[in-house]
């Protein structure tokens, strides 16, 4: 039975944490979510050192904060980087730029997916709607339900919206990567 290294746990971990909040922060600006937001504070002040770095460097494009996403790309390529030299694996840039990327769009989808559920799972206990997470679980998956919930009603009083959303998200998810993983 084999151990896995405890230093590349370690590594992955704290870069994984931080790449999610990295990568929330961009998420939360797309999607336009309240910035006074506890939670979002958080978010913010957690990222801001490298972010106000990664600003200077690399502009905006349009509304997009392309400084913070390709700082989320810099992140995943740097733990891969030390994870696969702790590992003892070979590789080259090409490699690490392509898993990279794999690991940032699989990220993405999860972060969605995981706000769905835990949404899901908070309507049934019927939280404080003022409280900071349910704000920022309504301002994470508005977007992706408002145009499900726009075309398929409420059937007999059950909003079916999350569930399609969340099958809808997990196949895309997985259609994008195997995609992916062909080119």
């Amino acid at each position: 039975m084999s151990q896995e290294n405890p230093f590349i746990f370690l590594v992955d971990t704290i870069f994984s944490i931080y790449i999610a909040i990295m990568l929330l922060r961009f998420i939360l600006q797309q999607v336009g979510s309240d910035f006074y937001n506890p939670i979002s504070q958080f978010v913010v002040k957690a990222t801001q050192p490298l972010v106000s770095v990664s600003r200077r460097i690399i502009p905006s494009i349009k509304k997009v904060d392309t400084a913070t996403l390709v700082l989320v790309l810099l992140l995943i390529v740097i733990k891969l980087l030390i994870v696969f030299s702790i590992a003892g694996y070979s590789f080259n840039a090409v490699q690490l730029f392509t898993k990279g990327l794999h690991d940032l769009i699989s990220l993405t989808f999860d972060i969605f997916i995981v706000a769905l559920f835990v949404q899901a799972i908070l309507s049934w206990i019927n939280p404080d709607p003022h409280h900071p997470v349910s704000g920022l679980l309504r301002s994470l998956t508005a977007p992706i339900l408002r145009p499900i919930q726009k075309n398929i009603p409420a059937i007999g009083g059950i909003d079916l919206s999350t569930l399609i959303a969340l099958i809808g998200l997990m196949f895309i998810k997985r259609l994008v990567l195997q995609i992916f993983q062909l080119m």
